[in-house]
């Protein structure tokens, strides 16, 4: 009996087999090839039961070690998390060292202005005494009452003295026009029938040139040129009038006991204004600051009249003297109507001072 059998062909025998691959088998080898066929099978199983034992062993090892690197990682997550909290003790600890280096000095100075408190707690208390004295004494015949009285009286003969110089210097509104003034409202209405409004300055002019002293009035303006006034008697009538308004000034003054900013030499119609630092240069030699002369300079005068002087420091002396009435207002608690206004500046001086709360002021 034959059994054909898968082999490479290379006998005589298995020649007409050699296309099919097929090794032939004698009756008497299929037995041992049947027992190689065996051992080789158990040789296989063994070999894949093996290979399997090492699949699912290398299978935990694999699984081992992931969880040795998984512990690793969270082992070193805690640690840099145990020294990020290490660090945040550190600075709360140097923290709370500052904080109580702070409370302590905080707590020395506390104790420094306790001690500063009690202190001035004595001397408050010292000081409400005396204070207490202090009212007593005003409160007695020759304190704050005795005082408020000698200065109403004080008061009261201030407003007549002033009084006094309201009847002999009055100021009043007047319905007589100078030349000037003639000229000024004609050169308005042109200016009217022109179409250009009134200046605030025109009208300022216009407003305290309606008021007289003793029935003469100031001139609108001082014009670089003294051809404008038909003759002297213009120029000596604004002098005049000056001259008045410097003695009302002068006097009322020296009865409300104020010393003026400008002091003024009173000369009747030739009053001239000083001023001690003047905004306008000398234009005589004379006049001229010589610095080896002495310490303290000259004060310049400056004329309160036009005639034979320069209007310009004709001007500045009214202006000064306005500084002075206003001055006298100042020292009531009045403000001055403005720099053009010399006359509605004295009336009102002389009304606020006349009034009857000048008494209690």
């Amino acid at each position: 009996m034959m059994v054909a059998s898968r082999t490479d062909p290379s006998g005589e025998e298995g020649a007409g087999c050699s296309d099919s691959g097929l090794k032939v088998i004698e009756w008497e080898d299929l037995q041992q090839e049947l027992a190689r066929l065996w051992s080789l099978s158990s040789a296989l199983r063994k070999a894949k039961e093996r290979k399997e034992a090492l699949a699912l062993k290398l299978e935990s090892v694999i699984k081992e070690r992931n969880e040795y690197l998984n512990q690793s990682n969270e082992i070193e997550e805690k640690r840099q998390k145990l020294e990020d909290r290490k660090l945040v003790m550190g600075d709360l600890l140097l923290r709370s060292k500052r904080s109580s280096d702070h409370a302590k000095i905080q707590r020395d100075l506390l104790c420094n202005n306790i001690r500063s408190l009690l202190f001035a707690s004595k001397s408050l208390s010292g000081a409400h005494q005396q204070m207490q004295e202090a009212n007593r004494l005003l409160a007695g015949q020759r304190g704050h009452g005795h005082l408020r009285n000698l200065q109403r009286m004080v008061h009261a003969r201030q407003q007549y003295m002033v009084a006094q110089v309201s009847a002999i210097y009055p100021v009043m509104e007047s319905m007589k026009q100078s030349s000037r003034e003639i000229f000024d409202a004609n050169s308005s209405k042109s200016r009217d029938r022109a179409g250009s409004p009134p200046s605030d300055a025109s009208r300022s002019s216009q407003r305290s040139s309606s008021l007289s002293i003793l029935g003469l009035q100031l001139p609108s303006t001082f014009l670089k040129k003294t051809s404008f006034f038909p003759d002297k008697k213009e120029l000596q009538r604004s002098a005049t009038a000056l001259g008045y308004i410097a003695h009302a000034v002068l006097l009322i003054a020296a009865y409300l006991d104020v010393p003026l900013r400008y002091p003024l030499r009173f000369g009747g119609s030739r009053s001239y204004v000083h001023d001690y630092a003047p905004s306008i240069e000398p234009t005589s030699p004379s006049l001229a600051y010589n610095p080896t002369s002495s310490a303290a300079p000259k004060p310049m005068e400056f004329p309160l009249f036009l005639e034979g002087q320069d209007s310009t420091r004709a001007a500045y002396a009214v202006f000064l003297l306005n500084k002075d009435i206003e001055q006298l207002l100042n020292g009531i608690g009045e403000e001055s109507l403005g720099p053009r206004h010399v006359l509605p500046n004295l009336r009102e001086l002389m009304r606020i001072v006349q009034a009857g709360e000048y008494i209690d002021m």
